[in-house]
């Protein structure tokens, strides 16, 4: 028998609300995520970045401990594992879900944005940073005045790429209960069994997601391009 088509489906109630619901957590989720991610990375990758040994250390063990690990077994972990340890008021705590999964994406895409901050930084050439040693800057002054805006602007189109990601990994989140975009189009194709129409729903929600994200991120590069820095083809 031919699949029969009906996008009617997906405008009516409440399967209409319930994408636009889905919609709106899988933003949420991937802005709280982000808010964890894009700080706790850029420190962690600064360490990585420092003359410090125990700094590089440290840093190295965060990156290859959280990035080698898939996302789906730590989002496990931290639902699973770590809240019976913790007693049962924190096992029983109301959303315990969306907590872990906004801060599991979060740690783990740190790690992410971690190697690229450390990455960006790397690039400045050996150079400047002799030169700005010469005119009597400290370690940190050219870290701060020199290393950290050089390096930022190498860095956008690599965080813009960790940003949309971190949005499609949000789709994640359904393993542990979360009906997100990619939960609700399944739950709408459990209840009428049209998975077509639903998916590709979902599928229209995360475009639109990404490439208002692209559209924001090109204006910010284009804003703090230093001609001849950054060199795109």
């Amino acid at each position: 028998m031919a699949y029969q088509f009906d996008w009617s489906i997906i405008w009516t109630n409440p399967y209409f609300k319930w994408l636009v619901i889905g919609f709106i957590k899988t933003v949420e989720i991937g802005i709280l995520s982000w808010i964890i991610a894009l700080p706790l990375g850029i420190g962690i990758g600064a360490l990585r970045s420092l003359p410090s040994r125990v700094g590089r250390v440290v840093g190295t063990a965060y990156v290859e401990f959280f990035r080698n690990i898939p996302l789906l077994v730590q989002l496990f972990f931290w639902y699973y594992a770590i809240p019976p340890l913790l007693g049962t008021r924190i096992s029983r705590m109301h959303n315990l879900e969306w907590y872990c999964a906004i801060f599991g994406l979060g740690i783990y895409t740190a790690s992410r944005v971690a190697e690229h901050v450390r990455s960006g930084f790397s690039s400045v050439p050996v150079g400047q940073r002799f030169a700005a040693l010469s005119t009597g800057l400290s370690q940190f002054q050219m870290f701060r005045y020199v290393i950290i805006p050089y390096g930022f602007r190498i860095m956008i189109p690599p965080l813009t790429t960790e940003f949309l990601t971190i949005f499609k990994n949000s789709a994640l989140a359904m393993t542990i209960g979360i009906l997100e975009l990619s939960g609700i189009s399944w739950r709408i194709n459990e209840y009428t069994f049209h998975g077509f129409e639903a998916s590709t729903a979902a599928i229209v929600g995360y475009l639109i997601i990404g490439l208002t994200i692209i559209f924001l991120m090109g204006k910010v590069e284009k804003r703090l391009r230093v001609p001849g820095l950054v060199r795109r083809e």
